[in-house]
């Protein structure tokens, strides 16, 4: 059996008439507790805001995006669609047609994104009409005996004043031959009103059918794209990629990745500075350990010349010393992991934190632990503390035994 061990944990009890370094050594273990348990508690928050706000993309985009290098417009859709939902990593695909455009109701003016689709065709790409909150979704068929119909985004709805029933003005382009480019007015029902919880999508899009989309165009039949759903959209950009290459140009591939881009940059750079800021709470208590270990070795200084003329060499005086801040480095963080994890499940269980619904679309704050996280965290503590009793460690070993027992 080895002894260091047992010398390492006898060093940090204090001897009755002082306490004070086993004190030092609980602050440094509950300072230690403290950073791991909010790393655990911010990161895993961040976690499920991602979570929320992916889904919620993918909830309302498609996960890649066809379209054409040759012209603005795609006019032989039909085979693209057919040869496109033949793959076997392809689960859905639909033509779309996209366009900017302003939208005028009673004295209120705006602009939108417009998105032309299929409702019918469209159902299989995802359950967009789950975020309708008023009044019902677009026809599968446009109603060509009245006006037609348009689901507008409810932030953009409440700016126009407008409700279902209401009569809305878009400004398209007259694009008849021999005619000037000149702007020509099309009305539209409000048929609906959706709200996604992402508040660009809200304050933005519009929805109608195709061919009302691509009347306001002058497009004929042509379309802007076509969107996929895939059957794991993680590997959008890998897939997207693979598409690109076999449909060869002019059509290239843009997945919810790459046209969400600076989004989730975003969210990636504030999760690693909120790391890299909670960290410093790990590094101060591993300075809090090294204290620790001076103070063990300063009053231990006779005992460890003792240890040194009974045979112990300074590597096993180095071990004594780096077990003692191991111990107290393991203990915070797996104390750190339990208190981090009890509180991210508490609050994933009975969502005790709760959020003002109208402002974030969910009633509370989401959370979701990753098992890589824990390794992380857990890593990062470990290498601070066992750094921070390098120098004790070193220091102790340098003790010449004669020198130390005569203090």
């Amino acid at each position: 059996m080895k002894i260091e061990p047992y010398i390492a944990l006898r060093f940090l009890r204090a001897r009755q008439k002082n306490k004070f370094v086993s004190l030092v050594a609980v602050f440094a273990v509950g300072g230690i507790m403290i950073g791991v348990a909010a790393l655990i508690v911010s990161l895993s928050v961040m976690n499920g805001f991602e979570t929320e706000v992916r889904s919620r993309i993918i909830g309302t985009t498609s996960h890649i995006n066809v379209h054409s290098l040759r012209a603005d417009y795609i006019q032989d859709w039909e085979s693209l669609v057919e040869r496109l939902r033949k793959r076997s990593d392809v689960v859905a695909a639909a033509p779309f047609v996209y366009t900017k455009t302003p939208i005028g109701h009673k004295n209120q003016f705006d602009g939108m994104v417009l998105r032309g689709i299929l409702p019918a065709v469209n159902r299989e790409m995802g359950n967009i009409e789950s975020t309708l909150v008023e009044g019902s979704w677009l026809p599968d068929e446009p109603d060509t005996s009245g006006l037609p119909k348009i689901v507008l985004g409810l932030y953009i709805a409440d700016g126009l004043g407008a409700t279902p029933g209401d009569t809305v003005l878009i400004y398209g382009l007259n694009n008849k031959p021999g005619a000037r480019m000149t702007p020509k007015i099309f009305l539209f029902e409000v048929e609906g009103i959706f709200e996604s919880g992402m508040f660009d999508f809200d304050a933005t899009l519009a929805y109608t059918n195709m061919q009302s989309a691509q009347r306001i165009l002058g497009i004929g039949d042509g379309v802007t794209g076509i969107e996929l759903k895939i059957k794991n959209f993680y590997e959008a950009d890998r897939i997207a990629d693979r598409i690109e290459n076999d449909l060869g140009f002019p059509y290239y591939a843009l997945s919810w990745v790459e046209m969400n881009k600076n989004l989730f940059s975003w969210m990636t750079l504030e999760k690693w500075g909120l790391f890299i800021l909670l960290t410093l709470i790990i590094a101060v208590a591993a300075f809090n350990i090294a204290s620790t270990l001076i103070m063990v070795v300063m009053e231990k200084t006779t005992q460890i010349g003792i240890l040194r003329a009974m045979g112990a060499t300074a590597s096993r005086i180095r071990r004594i010393f780096f077990l003692q801040g191991l111990t107290v480095g393991i203990t915070g963080t797996a104390l750190g992991f339990i208190v981090g994890f009890a509180l991210a499940f508490v609050q994933n269980r009975w969502h005790i934190v709760s959020l003002p619904a109208d402002v974030y679309s969910i009633s509370a704050l989401p959370v979701e632990m990753h098992l890589l996280d824990f390794l992380a965290i857990g890593a990062i503590s470990v290498l601070l503390t066992v750094l921070s009793s390098i120098y004790p460690a070193w220091r102790a070993s340098r003790e010449a035994p004669i020198d130390a027992i005569r203090r």
